[in-house]
């Protein structure tokens, strides 16, 4: 029976099994919500934890529900085991049509709208579909020895006009063009580096850095994140919608108040 969220603490993995077990579950998203945070697990390994068909078109609905969840505050997104995500499952690419793809971008662009703050947690491989979801990823962390590549120049296949703009707005023109015409894995200190990661952790210290950056997610203004993730990601004609934001939901009141009195704020905005 899988633990429940309130049984897995965050400052470390929840026990795996063996990988046979894990593999005969099939593949899956599995998630659970802890502390004001949903995990996300990307489970295929099987298959290096590929996305299959089902498994994109599972995942705006998913989002769905997490967003509507008012005790989520941040969500992470990670793989299955010792790998992030190998990109989507080849086999179904076979097919003379770009339903894949379109199922690829429909969850690729509900990830990047999520409300609340996103990271991404990568160990090992993260390419193709995989290095697509972790950039639609607000942040990403790494541990050491991760790899990240970006491959449709293998398959012959256009990579989606939406997804080669967020890449180029996060690595840079010349970074992108290099992932998307060489499709060559890049190491984890050259991802670093471009700024495809954020934060890059020495072998085994992912779980505990992003169970410590979480809490400060946690504890910060929601009303603060979700205005800045917002203009970060260009979105324009919300400034009136934010400034009735902040005047009716207490959390410039509470943050002041707290400074002065020299206490940890606890804000209450969720959106």
């Amino acid at each position: 029976m899988e633990p429940q969220a309130s049984q897995v603490p965050q400052e470390s993995r929840p026990p795996q099994p063996p990988q046979a077990a894990r593999a005969a579950r099939g593949p899956r998203l599995e998630h659970r919500v802890a502390d004001g945070v949903a995990t996300v697990v990307i489970s295929n390994p099987a298959k290096r934890n590929a996305m299959t068909a089902d498994m994109w078109r599972a995942v705006p609905e998913l989002l769905a529900e997490l967003a509507a969840d008012r005790d989520v505050r941040a969500l992470v997104l990670t793989g299955d085991g010792d790998t992030f995500c190998a990109g989507a499952d080849i086999s179904a690419l076979r097919r003379p049509d770009d339903r894949q793809q379109s199922l690829a971008v429909r969850a690729e662009e509900a990830l990047a709208a999520f409300p609340r703050p996103t990271l991404a947690a990568v160990r090992g491989y993260c390419v193709g579909g995989g290095c697509q979801l972790a950039a639609a990823c607000d942040l990403r962390f790494a541990e050491a020895g991760a790899r990240f590549g970006v491959t449709p120049a293998k398959l012959g296949i256009v990579y989606p006009a939406s997804s080669t703009r967020r890449l180029a707005s996060l690595v840079g023109p010349a970074t992108a063009k290099y992932l998307l015409f060489s499709a060559e894995l890049i190491d984890d200190e050259r991802a670093l580096r471009t700024g495809l990661v954020d934060e890059l952790l020495p072998a085994g210290g992912l779980d505990e850095r992003v169970a410590a950056f979480l809490r400060v997610l946690t504890s910060r203004s929601l009303l603060t994140q979700a205005a800045a993730k917002e203009y970060a990601d260009g979105r324009t004609g919300r400034e009136e919608h934010w400034a009735e934001q902040a005047r009716t939901s207490g959390d410039r009141a509470e943050g002041v108040a707290a400074f002065l009195e020299r206490r940890e704020p606890r804000f209450t905005y969720r959106g």
